[in-house]
């Protein structure tokens, strides 16, 4: 880590760039809670992902939030760097990649950055910021390493994540009756984004039967991708009558509202469930390949500058109780085990969905 200075003057323009996934985005809001706690005056802009902007919804901390797409064009390109050409006093490079950095360069003249270690590709880049931390891709949870930055210009650390908001709730309840039934219900979500963090069908089938019996309402959840809406309606089709689908029936605010009032909510690796463990509802998260010091659901309500969470084992911090594949390699943080994206993680395969229930159980004052 570089230095460590307030910043004089306080910079009145600030754009905080957090491009990857879902879950990263939600993982980068305590950073940005802590820069609208130390400069309450100042613009504080986000460059993110189009595809990951509604995890910032009704997000009170942003003045504005600039949107670019995954895979960018000549056209893209130019029109992003009209909006970012020395538009700011400061820019913050959550990632250590190419693009989030080249930003950093276009939009600030004072720039602080997580870098690649040295010794590794890229780790020239410090050389082109003002102040730097290097990534820690094994150690140190993605919150930490946000707040990390921080340090770099003396800001105090928020830990709270800061879930997407709703205007209104009672239209919701209007259209979904069931959060105002008495009788409660549980949120499932078995479809992460890549198959390497799926769990097997049979076992959401057979903990949301159990879960019917122990009176609970149960309530599906999933995105709108064609293929993540069929493969939720296959486990519905297996489940009772009475179970709710609300794959790619909702934005992710009004599922944010919906998942808080629930009495459990269960899921794979996917921003989905850290979106969950930032509601404060007792969340059950089933991890295989991926490192849980570094990508497990930041706890409701842990604010110390640890590491929730261990490498290995089952562990229960505040709201989150995490679940580990059953293997010894576990965790080996590659993408299956055929080591592309869409094959499958024989750890979470061999998951027993009887661990599944008896945590659940428990949580529900079962067992």
């Amino acid at each position: 880590m570089k230095n460590r200075q307030a910043l004089q003057p306080k910079p009145k323009k600030i754009l905080v760039i957090a491009m990857r996934y879902l879950g990263d985005v939600l993982l980068t809001t305590p950073l940005l809670h802590s820069l609208r706690q130390a400069y309450p005056d100042a613009r504080l802009d986000v460059l993110v992902f189009r595809n990951t902007v509604a995890m910032l919804q009704g997000n009170q901390d942003i003045n504005h939030i600039i949107t670019t797409p995954n895979r960018p064009k000549l056209p893209d390109y130019w029109q992003l760097f009209r909006q970012l050409f020395r538009r700011y006093d400061l820019a913050v490079a959550t990632q250590a990649g190419d693009r989030p950095f080249l930003y950093t360069l276009l939009a600030a003249p004072f720039r602080i950055a997580a870098v690649p270690p040295k010794n590794s590709t890229g780790w020239w880049k410090r050389f082109f910021v003002q102040r730097w931390t290097e990534f820690d891709d094994e150690n140190t949870h993605t919150v930490l390493q946000h707040l990390k930055l921080l340090d770099l210009i003396d800001v105090p650390r928020c830990f709270a994540l800061v879930p997407p908001q709703i205007g209104d709730s009672r239209q919701l309840a209007k259209q979904f009756p069931f959060l105002s039934d008495n009788t409660g219900y549980a949120v499932l979500h078995p479809h992460p984004q890549w198959t390497y963090k799926q769990w097997t069908v049979e076992g959401w089938i057979e903990v949301g039967r159990y879960l019917k019996e122990l009176g609970l309402k149960l309530v599906l959840s999933g995105g709108s991708a064609q293929e993540e809406v069929d493969y939720v309606a296959t486990i519905q089709r297996q489940l009772p009558e009475d179970t709710i689908n609300l794959a790619g029936q909702v934005s992710l605010a009004q599922l944010a509202y919906i998942i808080a009032q629930a009495k459990l909510y269960i899921g794979p690796d996917t921003g989905i469930t850290h979106l969950a463990a930032a509601t404060g509802v007792p969340v059950i998260a089933l991890y295989g390949p991926t490192n849980p010091v570094k990508w497990a659901p930041w706890p409701y309500g842990f604010s110390q500058n640890i590491n929730p969470f261990h490498k290995t084992g089952c562990q229960h911090v505040n709201n989150v109780n995490l679940i580990q594949g059953e293997a010894d390699c576990v965790p080996c943080h590659l993408e299956g085990c055929d080591r592309y994206r869409q094959s499958r993680s024989q750890c979470l395969d061999k998951l027993s969905p009887e661990r599944v229930k008896r945590m659940a159980g428990q949580l529900l004052g079962k067992r």
